[in-house]
Order: C-alpha cells, then structure tokens, then sequence
C-alpha cells in the first residue's frame, strides 16, 4: 500500500526513482509524484492515475539533480487526484515529504497549524506533517522532524527532502515499513526492498519509532527521543529476475506457474522421511514444548485468513489440538483470552499487514508466545515474533495472492504433521502423509498443463456477474478462497459457501443466469456434495465442478468438470485451489481487467 523511493548519490535521480516507483506499483495505488533538488531549488510534480501519466508529464524536462523522493499513493484522506496526491510541501516550497500511513489525530494537528497561520491547502493528513516539520525548523531538519513526529498520533514511514539542505534525506517510521538501501557513495531509501534492488542487495531495516539521516556517504539512526541506535547490514538474497514477468502476460499468471517451485522450496530441507516428521526449527520451541500446546490461536487478513481455516482443519484433525482462527481486523479490537498454554500464529505474506501486526502485539501483552509465518524476509512481523516459519516463496508481485497462499498452506502441512507426530500420529502414518506432501508439487503441474480447457470455461462465462462457489469440509475455506479471487481482479460478485449452506439462503439466488463452482471430490463427503449439485442443477443453474480424475459420474451431471489428480484429502486444497486461481485470472484477462494490480486494492494493507 503507498510506495515511497528516495535516492542521494553521484547519479541522476530522475531514473531511478522511476524505475524504483515501477517496482513498487503492484503495492497499488491511485496516484503518483516525485520531488527533485537541484541548484534551481525544489522541483515537484504530480498525477492522479498511473506512472506513465506522471512520466508524459515530466517528458522532455530536463532538469539535473542527483537526490529526490518520490511517491505512489493509495487515498485514505482525500479523493485521488494531482492536488492530494504526495510529495507535499510546506508554504515556501522548500521542505518536501512522501508519506505512507494514516496520522490519525490530523485534525487536532490542522487546528494547531491554522491558529499559527499556516494555510492548509488539501484533504490529507499528510500535508499536515510537513507544515508541522516546517513550524518547528530552525536550521536543523532532522530535529525538525523529531520534534514534530513526537507530536503525531498514527502510523507513519516518511522520507524529506529541503532546499536548504542539499545531499540529505531523513527518513522515519512507525508502523509503515522503510529500509534504507547501502551503496558506493550513494543511499536509497524505500518502503520495499525491490525498489533498491537494482543497486543494491545490501539494506538496514528502521523499527518502529526510529529516524534516519541520509546522505550519500553515510546513515545516522536515533529514536524519536533522539537515543543513538546501531543497525546491522543485511543481504537480501532476492534478484532482479525474480521481479520480472519472465515472459508471461502478468506477474498473476507468472506466479501461478511457479507453485510446483515454490511448494517445492516451502518443503525444502524440512521432511525427515524416516522418522514421519517434519522439522520447523525456526519455531524456536522444544519437543515438549509442542507437546504442551492446550491451543493454538491463527490472525491472520484475507487470503491468509483462509490458509488459516485450513490449517484448521488439518490441525484439529491430526493433532487434536482446539484451533480459533480470527481476522486480526476483529481480534485487535476484541478482548481476546489468551493463557500460558495458547499459541498465536500471525500469518501474512507481506509481514507488514498492519491489522495482524496490531493483534500479533496485543497477545504479547498477554504474554502469549507468538510465532509468525510470513514470506517477506526481515519484514516486522518476522522481527518481532518469538520464532516462526518462512514460506520461501519468493517475491508476490500480483496484488491477488497465489503461490503465497499455497505455500502457507503446504507450511501449515509441516506444522500438522510436526505437532500430529507429538500428539498421535505413528510413524508410519507420518511416512504416508509426506509421502503425499512430496508428491503435490507434480500434481500442481499436471493441473497447469489443463489451462486450455480453463480458458474455455472462463469464455462461457466471463459475461456473468454473479457466481456462487460451494465446497465442504476442508474445502470450504478453497471455496471462500477461490470466490476472493474472482472478485479481486475480475470485479464480479462472488461468494463462497459451505455446500451444506445453500439450502439456507443462497440457493433463493440460482437460476440459469448464476454459475456455481462447486468442489466435488472422492472423499467422504462426495456424496453430500452430489445431492447439493443435484439441487442446483433442478434450478437450471450452470454448474461448474472440480473433480478427480476417473470420477466418470460427475461429467453427466453438470455442465463443465475440471479434473484434479487424487491426494489424501486434507492436502486437496493445495489442488483444488489451482484452476479456481486460472479461472479467476481467465475471466479478468477477458474482461479487460487490470489483473496485477486490481482497483482499489493494495498488496501490503499497512493502515487500518
């Protein structure tokens, strides 16, 4: 959510920081801008709309400068527009300053300001900030910034720039994340390591309540109450064609096709085949610590939420141990019980969501151990975790989630099959299962090379605007799942539903003109699932069915079957989960959709 980029250094800004600000545009956002220092002074421009429409504004400029900020904005306080959008600058037109997050007393602040005399000339509560910077400057930027930023109530990661202060960038956060990127006689400065990459592989990460001074040869770190703090230099071990499409149409599609590799790597070196186990040392417990678990506690956003649900399933089932999955959205503002025995898992693939984080912090207070499971490596909620798990996905670039949210569910496997061994799993059952696990990755790209007949599907329907997804047991949560998908990036209207369900209400909705997606597979329920394929079918509604191969019954009862390969049933989500993630993407491609970074919506959701 918000991109920011700053650089200081030897080379033009202008560049880089567009190239930076590209690199950042899955995070969505509505608007853009970039702030330029020269001899000349500061030079700002700014678009509503995309990148390239900032880029034919700045066409044909020809300005040097060698350090800048710039911005890509998601609105909280004010509409979408040139005059809203960052960077924003004080009166004189001599402090700048990008912004991500939300100050959520601005307007006690705007009051202050205007009583000074300060005049406020947009909707944001960003603007506040740099009048507020500017009201306490005296010679000094940084303590400007200090002394203001202990006025404001909120979350924040900001970079400034000022006319008077050439070859110098102070940065700061709290609950918006920033990292400042380490170069040969040059720093950059960004809310995302992928904007930095293309210069550097070596970052500081700032924790919350901490300000940076940059310039091109050094960084200073202190808090907000201006105590002296040492970071250590990272490598992030992430490369440039990682980020790129690869040759694919959209990071969406490229990010498909790489889960056989990604559940590979989620898998990688964590399978003890010959005693049935998993190994998760980076949960940071001991065998009997696990073996104590009374309960685990699962937060989790969106589509983790729903890798949640699963592991569920899989954790009540095979380890017996009582699981609550809760949006952290609600957990945080609730008055959660939480003793000495409860486990909290925090998932997110970004490790920045700011809801999980909220309530990933307020079971610490409890003093409950919390562990985390998150992709982004070095991101808060790893950092600030007891212990946890990376999922090894690699960069997620496609605002929608997929290879993420497969390789949350393959790690929650591990996890199952890890507290299942300490609790009633044999050793041999424990075999069998990872047999299954080591098996998926294969079966993914069987179903990936029937995204022909997917494509054909999705033309039959892509006109609708309704559709109704139906799954029961552990498939449920890929029905919820599946629905999420098609509405993000198609922005047609769906809803997941327990099979059971439909009989009480959502089947009012069915008629020739409501397709239903429903996951049928050879288990224990199939049967159930049937009579409810029968029901639809008596209202004349188009029945789309996700099935196992060799189930020859299914084909004469709907309209459309997509076969899957046969698995144990609690790893069927990650099967079943893969052509409702290409029909999705299908259906938005034919659409017209803006299918990577889809309306309204933001990778990294950082404010409330």
């Amino acid at each position: 959510m918000c991109g920011i980029v700053g650089y200081v250094g030897p080379q033009q800004a202008l560049p880089i920081l567009m190239n930076g600000l590209k690199r950042l545009e899955y995070r969505g956002y509505d608007s853009a801008g970039i702030a330029l220092l020269s001899n000349s002074g500061l030079m700002v421009a700014k678009t509503a709309g995309k990148i390239n429409v900032l880029e034919q504004k700045l066409s044909g400029t020809e300005i040097k400068s060698t350090q800048g900020i710039a911005h890509t904005r998601w609105a909280t306080h004010g509409e979408p527009s040139q005059l809203n959008a960052h960077p924003h600058t004080d009166a004189e037109g001599e402090i700048a300053l990008v912004h991500n997050g939300i100050i959520e007393n601005f307007r006690t602040l705007r009051e202050f300001l205007i009583q000074n005399g300060f005049t406020i000339r947009t909707e944001t509560d960003t603007e506040i900030l740099v009048h507020l910077i500017r009201f306490y400057y005296n010679g000094h930027l940084t303590e400007a910034v200090r002394i203001a930023l202990n006025q404001v109530e909120g979350t924040y990661g900001i970079a400034v720039i000022s006319a008077k202060h050439p070859n110098l960038i102070v940065a700061a956060r709290m609950g918006s994340p920033l990292v400042i990127g380490h170069g040969e006689k040059e720093k950059l400065v960004a809310s995302d390591v992928s904007a930095l990459l293309e210069h550097t592989n070596r970052v500081v990460y700032l924790e919350d309540g901490e300000i940076a001074t940059i310039t091109p040869d050094y960084y200073d770190i202190t808090t907000i109450q201006n105590v002296k703090i040492s970071h250590r230099i990272h490598e992030v071990n992430m490369t440039l064609e990682e980020i790129e499409k690869g040759g694919f149409d959209h990071f969406m599609l490229k990010e498909i096709y790489e889960q056989p590799t990604t559940l590979r790597n989620a898998i990688r070196g964590r399978l003890n085949q010959e005693e049935g186990i998993s190994r998760l040392n980076g949960l940071n417990l001991q065998y009997d610590e696990l073996r104590n678990i009374k309960r685990i506690v699962i937060t989790a956003c969106g589509t983790s939420w729903h890798a949640g649900l699963i592991g569920e399933y899989m954790i009540e089932e095979l380890a017996r141990i009582p699981v609550e999955v809760e949006y952290a959205s609600e957990l945080r503002y609730r008055s959660p019980i939480f003793d000495e025995d409860t486990i909290l898992f925090a998932i997110s693939q970004s490790g920045e969501t700011a809801d999980t984080l909220a309530a990933m912090r307020e079971a610490k207070k409890h003093g409950v151990t919390v562990l985390g499971l998150v992709n982004v490596v070095g991101s808060t909620i790893a950092r600030e975790t007891d212990g946890g798990v990376y999922i090894h996905a690699g960069p997620e670039i496609g605002v929608a989630s997929t290879k993420a949210f497969t390789s949350q569910v393959m790690v929650l496997t591990l996890l199952t099959v890890l507290l299942g061994r300490m609790r009633q799993i044999s050793v041999p059952a424990g075999q069998e299962f990872l047999e299954g696990i080591q098996k998926i990755p294969d079966k993914v790209e069987r179903i990936l090379k029937n995204c022909d007949q997917i494509k054909k599907i999705a033309s039959a329907y892509y006109k609708k605007n309704n559709f109704l997804y139906l799954g029961r047991g552990i498939n449920f949560p890929v029905a919820l799942e599946g629905a999420l998908k098609l509405k993000e990036i198609s922005y047609i209207h769906a809803e997941g539903y327990p099979a059971a369900e439909m009989k009480h209400g959502p089947i009012a909705l069915i008629d020739e003109n409501m397709p239903v997606v429903v996951i049928a597979l050879k288990d224990a329920v199939y049967d159930k699932v049937m009579s409810n394929i029968s029901e639809i079918k008596a209202r004349n509604g188009k029945i789309i069915a996700i099935a196992n191969e060799g189930d020859t019954e299914i084909a004469e009862r709907v309209n459309h079957v997509i076969y899957i390969p046969k698995t144990s049933r609690l790893l069927s989500p990650l099967l079943s989960i893969i052509p409702l993630q290409l029909l999705a993407y299908y259906i938005a491609v034919m659409r017209g959709c803006h299918v990577d970074q889809p309306r309204n919506l933001a990778k990294s959701v950082t404010v409330e």
